[in-house]
């Protein structure tokens, strides 16, 4: 199957809602590579690759967040393969 990578923004109320730690929880149980962060204006950045169906589940679940989360928008953009290691929460 192939490998997919995708970088993108959410918005919304993202921030303060445990999103950073539940997108690494579904990242590490999909076995996907990358990084999610907080923006200074309130978005969540986020970069994961792996294996084409786990990308598209994490793609969906970024859609709608933890339970507390409110996503208003979500942008993701193919990029090409980045080589990353595990998946990090970035401070």
């Amino acid at each position: 199957m192939a490998r997919l990578c995708m970088h993108g923004y959410v918005s919304g109320r993202v921030q303060g809602v445990s999103f950073r730690q539940g997108t690494a929880e579904q990242a590490e149980r999909l076995e996907l590579d990358g990084w999610v962060r907080n923006l200074a204006d309130g978005r969540v950045e986020v970069l994961f690759e792996g294996e084409e169906a786990a990308v598209t589940e994490l793609s969906t679940w970024l859609e709608r967040g933890p339970r507390h989360a409110e996503v208003t928008a979500l942008e993701l953009q193919p990029q090409t393969l980045q080589g990353v290691a595990g998946f990090i929460v970035r401070r």
